[in-house]
């Protein structure tokens, strides 16, 4: 707790700066900003000129009834009332006559200012929203173009519902006060300050009677400012947290229904619920007690005003026009008081979720290119791991350690070994999905962190333990790292994977939606696409992650037979469960708790690994009954 209030105060800087910046990202629809602003100007000159106009149309009517109060008495009476009156009877019976015309002009006007209000502020108000959703636009694209650079670290790090929150809720926080808080920002100041201009050039002394609240009200916001702004930055917190639990939930409902626990999923997420719910209701009540304060600033200020102002009405040194249009301007310095509240409100979620925003964009991967990389040149395959540590972020056990081994070209390399042996970290160093630790990974000479990443990984083909498929065309995920593959390649492919037959069983053949995450198709059915995905790239160097896992026994064995030709001329990883799927490789490494504990072909490791021996005699007898069913099929 000590830690994160230390924190805070820096928490807040860092929200109004990353504000500020993503204020600047105006800066890519300037003509929209500029005629955005630019009318609410003009709007705001309008509004100001009414209370003047109001004045003169009272004027109008309280001098044009006296003037007629002054021509109604007797002849003799009315040079005595009109010198009174500080006039002539020519200019009061002037007054009396051009009375109804002066008010006739000061309505005319009211209505010409009130359409041009109307008018720019429409522009204002729709420019101000196109402005906020380029804005919005640009950050969401920045955000989706960084998520596809960081490296996997970071996912490791980071859970996906946060990741969905920030580009969709904090975005939009963003966009909000873009749209609204900073319009109201800039026109509650122009207001505010033109308005205390014209009040101090017509009767500075009432405007000072009124100045002193001002500062209170400045006061009362900053206190404000600073409890809401970490109370947003919780509720985007615990909003992730949320988001995070549904999303996961989505993502296995099977499992959930499969374990039966809809119970207790939704006990989970009631829980996060709640704690959402307590941190929503914190801020209401804080912004409960702002807005009532602004009013009693208000009435105060509307108090100081009937008192001061009374003091020069009586004695007549101001009149009702002059006293109207000064309460009117006083609604303009108090009414941006007022919306303060709210802009407070937005600035504060903004402010938050701005700060989240650029965490992700200011992230940095820890796998990239370093400078003077070089694109590496159309390899042969030699693959060699020469010394190579690894841990997990830099610290912890070794997830792999010295391990040595060099792969020529063309050579299959086998990895076996139990769960968390460390098999998949050494296909992911590789492509450099992670960086070594220590020592280097080397293909053909080079090492991998000394070339560009593009260029090393579009010579890789992968096929993950973990299936992905995207929403789309059977075809477009084949041909995902080739999408101007013709149809006959993306087939070729296809067969090689032993998936051309189920495809073509489908209605629509290639072009048969996959639904989200393949859910329309059967696991086998993924991997096949997954690996006929990485065979349309004709890799010089191929990893399969253990690519049968999905499919039955005969499937793996048809699967096995087409890649068995394809991995001639290339140099191929495989992870695989059964040693019967690899005992052809050129090279088996049997790892045990990240280290290399055997090396060679399946019948030198016959000879001298009894590790190997061990996994070969229990699949063996694991294995008799399938091949039996097959021998007999």
């Amino acid at each position: 707790m000590q830690a994160v209030a230390q924190r805070r105060p820096g928490r807040e800087q860092g929200n109004s700066g990353a504000l500020r910046r993503a204020i600047t990202y105006l800066g890519r629809q300037r003509r929209t900003t500029a005629i955005a602003y630019g009318a609410l100007v003009v709007a705001t000159l309008a509004q100001l000129a009414v209370p003047l106009l109001v004045q003169n149309m009272i004027n109008a009517v309280t001098e044009g009834y006296a003037a007629n109060q002054v021509l109604q008495l007797p002849a003799f009476a009315q040079g005595l009332a009109a010198r009174a009156t500080g006039s002539t009877l020519d200019e009061l019976q002037l007054t009396y006559a051009n009375a109804e015309s002066v008010l006739i002009n000061a309505v005319a006007i009211i209505i010409v200012f009130a359409v041009i209000r109307a008018t720019f502020a429409f522009i204002q108000t729709y420019m101000a929203e196109s402005t906020s959703q380029g804005a919005a636009f640009h950050l969401r694209n920045d955000i989706f173009a960084k998520i596809q650079r960081l490296s996997f670290s970071y996912y490791d790090r980071t859970q996906t519902g946060q990741l969905m929150i920030r580009a969709t809720d904090d975005v939009e926080k963003v966009r909000l006060f873009i749209a609204q808080g900073l319009i109201m920002t800039v026109q509650a100041f122009l207001l505010l300050t033109v308005t205390l201009l014209i009040l101090l050039a017509t009767n500075w002394r009432l405007t000072v009677a009124i100045l002193p609240i001002l500062p209170f009200a400045v006061i009362l916001f900053g206190i404000f400012g600073r409890v809401a702004q970490p109370l947003f930055v919780e509720t985007q917190i615990r909003l992730s947290r949320l988001n995070t639990i549904l999303q996961e939930n989505i993502a296995g409902i099977k499992v959930v229904k499969a374990f039966v626990r809809e119970q207790e999923e939704e006990k989970r997420f009631a829980t996060a619920n709640d704690a959402l719910y307590d941190q929503m209701m914190k801020i209401a009540r804080v912004f409960s007690v702002l807005f009532p304060l602004i009013f009693v600033l208000a009435n105060l200020g509307q108090v100081v005003i009937l008192y001061f102002a009374g003091q020069q009405i009586i004695p007549g040194q101001m009149g009702l026009g002059e006293y109207q249009s000064f309460n009117l301007y006083l609604l303009y310095v108090f009414f941006p008081l007022g919306q303060l509240g709210f802009i407070i409100s937005l600035m504060a979620q903004a402010g938050a979720s701005a700060s989240r925003i650029f965490e992700i964009l200011d992230a940095e991967s820890d796998v990239t290119n370093k400078p003077g990389a070089t694109d590496l040149p159309a390899i042969e395959g030699a693959v060699e791991f020469n010394d190579v540590t690894f841990r997990y972020f830099s610290s912890g056990d070794d997830v792999l350690s010295h391990v040595n081994f060099k792969a020529e070209p063309g050579q299959t390399i086998a990895l076996l070994g139990s769960t968390g042996s460390g098999k998949t970290t050494i296909i992911n160093l590789i492509p450099r999905f992670y960086d070594v630790s220590e020592g280097a990974v080397l293909i053909d000479g080079h090492d991998v962190r000394d070339v560009t990443l593009d260029s090393l990984r579009s010579q890789i083909g992968i096929v993950l333990q973990e299936t992905n498929l995207f929403t789309g065309s059977i075809r477009d995920n084949i041909a995902f790292g080739r999408p101007d593959a013709s149809l006959d390649d993306v087939m070729a492919a296809a067969k090689a994977a032993a998936a051309h037959d189920f495809i073509v069983e489908f209605p629509e053949g290639y072009d048969t939606p996959v639904g989200e995450r393949g859910s329309t198709l059967s696991g086998g059915q993924k991997q096949r696409i997954a690996i006929a995905r990485a065979l349309l790239l004709n890799p010089k160097l191929l990893i399969l992650d253990d690519s049968t896992s999905a499919v039955d026994f005969a499937t793996e064995r048809k699967i096995q037979r087409a890649l068995d030709s394809l991995m001639e001329g290339r140099t191929s990883f495989v992870i695989a469960q059964r040693i019967s799927t690899v005992q052809a490789a050129d090279q088996i490494l049997v790892l045990e708790k990240g280290q290399v504990a055997a090396m060679g072909t399946h019948a030198q490791l016959m000879e001298t690994s009894p590790i190997y021996v061990e996994i070969y005699t229990s699949q063996l007898v694991e294995d008799a009954p399938a091949d039996a069913v097959t021998e007999e099929a």
